[in-house]
């Protein structure tokens, strides 16, 4: 595995588990040449799904793509590697059990809205931002006023 940070390839895994889902291996790793310590994911590469794009156009799913997405979106929020990979298998455990070879990118970013907004309300409100496509302060205020309401109804 080709270090991060020198690109060296001479490696040690320190520790080898599986994710809480049950869907890959996660390994902790260590460079041999700067001493770096990095975290990979080992999974079964089985999810052979079209994204139709706003476009019409159509893509292979990319589970990278909607990763840098959520990185993003959780950038200096309270929200771990850890928990990032399980919404992202969370996503695609629903996109196999939907059964469906196409799906519209709105459909998957919703079902990563969803979980997002059981994370982190400030990370959901910044993915939600761009997938939704706000144009303007009323649109996030429309968007703090759901999440209050159902916050309040969920105190009940």
């Amino acid at each position: 595995m080709k270090c991060p940070y020198c690109h060296c390839l001479q490696g040690v895994v320190l520790d080898s588990r599986e994710t809480p889902d049950n869907e890959a291996v996660r390994r902790r790793r260590r460079c041999e040449r700067c001493g770096r310590r990095f975290t990979t994911y080992e999974r079964v590469e089985d999810i052979e799904i079209k994204v139709i794009k706003k476009d019409g156009r159509r893509e292979n799913y990319d589970r990278d793509k909607l990763r840098r997405g959520i990185v993003k979106a959780t950038w200096k929020r309270p929200v771990s590697r850890e928990a990032i990979e399980n919404l992202l298998g969370e996503v695609e455990r629903e996109l196999r059990l939907s059964g469906k070879s196409e799906i519209l990118t709105l459909e998957v970013g919703n079902m990563a809205l969803g979980k997002l907004k059981k994370l982190d309300a400030l990370s959901y409100l910044l993915f939600a931002s761009i997938y939704r496509d706000f144009d303007s302060v009323e649109d996030f205020q429309k968007e703090i006023d759901e999440l209050r309401s159902a916050k309040a109804v969920s105190r009940r």
